[in-house]
């Protein structure tokens, strides 16, 4: 089989060996590349593997030989679904790889909001204790967070896992999903309920025409002017402008995000300047160990496909 690996270096920058790939067949690796780079490199190929780069109709139609669309994510939203099936092209994905990584990243947003490490770091760093008058000093309010409420929008596997981490440092769990559960220490709420009784809003659910700017104008308008805002998830659950004027304004004290509506951001994102706004580049997902294990579940995607057993198939 010909495999063409389309960005390998989001998955494996070179931590990582393609060894189990390249075990299935003729297996060419890109770094990155183009949609016009993809349709030159991927003619005889009948197996394409891709983390971000786009393959929509265009990319489809015109490789004649293809049979295989590997996403090395969870989120398929890169390929166009139909338009492969409509040529009877498989397409897996791989659920749950970073469950652990994305909750610990979540965590350790809102522990930078809520103790300001980096910043007191920087400060000492820059000879800020060298000349203290004092034998200690803060830069920034620290915030206990036992008893406060950390509120979960969307209980997947990822936001269970976040609650647990929030419930080991004492914070009450709420939580709002679509499907009604029952979890031992938690108590589900509208999304209303959520946003006006919560000190930390966490956001874990999908991009879906419902959930497309959910955190808008009208909804920091209900969430406490104390509230923080963390965001794994996807950029377009908020409503950028609107977060950044609530966080210009003090309408809402911090916001910690690991993705954005377009990424890389453009250089007028309003978030990138907002106050209190930490950003990372959307790598919560990205440790060895969870990179790992999404390279192994694609490999295993793949030779269960050729096996003719696919698993994980998407669409």
């Amino acid at each position: 089989m010909k495999i063409v690996v389309l960005d390998g270096h989001t998955l494996n920058p070179g931590d990582l060996s393609w060894e189990g790939m390249e075990a299935l067949g003729e297996c060419d690796v890109h770094p990155r590349g183009t949609v016009e780079e993809t349709i030159a490199r991927s003619q005889e190929a009948e197996a394409i593997i891709t983390n971000k780069a786009i393959v929509n109709a265009e990319v489809i139609n015109a490789l004649p030989k293809l049979k295989y669309i590997g996403v090395t994510a969870t989120g398929f939203n890169v390929v166009d679904v139909a338009a492969a099936s409509a040529k009877n092209i498989t397409v897996t994905n791989v659920p749950a790889y970073g469950t652990l990584s994305v909750a610990q990243h979540a965590i350790s947003l809102l522990l930078e909001l809520t103790n300001h490490v980096g910043r007191h770091s920087r400060s000492v760093a820059d000879g800020g204790w060298v000349n203290s008058i004092d034998w200690c000093f803060t830069k920034e309010p620290i915030t206990e967070l036992d008893q406060l409420t950390f509120g979960v929008i969307g209980w997947g596997r990822i936001g269970g896992a976040t609650a647990n981490i929030a419930a080991a440092l004492g914070m009450k769990i709420i939580a709002h999903t679509r499907t009604p559960q029952t979890v031992e220490g938690v108590q589900f709420v509208d999304l209303e309920t959520l946003l006006s009784q919560a000190d930390v809003v966490s956001l874990h659910c999908p991009l879906t025409d419902q959930t497309d700017r959910l955190i808008n104008a009208d909804r920091l308008d209900l969430m406490k002017q104390t509230s923080l805002l963390i965001n794994t998830s996807r950029g377009q659950l908020l409503d950028e402008a609107a977060v950044a004027d609530a966080l210009n304004e003090d309408r809402l004290a911090g916001a910690a995000l690991d993705v954005l509506s377009s990424e890389p951001p453009a250089a007028d994102n309003p978030l990138l300047t907002a106050k209190n706004c930490l950003i990372t580049p959307h790598n919560a997902w990205a440790s060895q160990s969870a990179r790992r294990r999404l390279l192994q579940v694609s490999v295993e995607n793949l030779k269960c496909f050729i096996d003719g057993n696919p698993q994980n198939v998407v669409g």
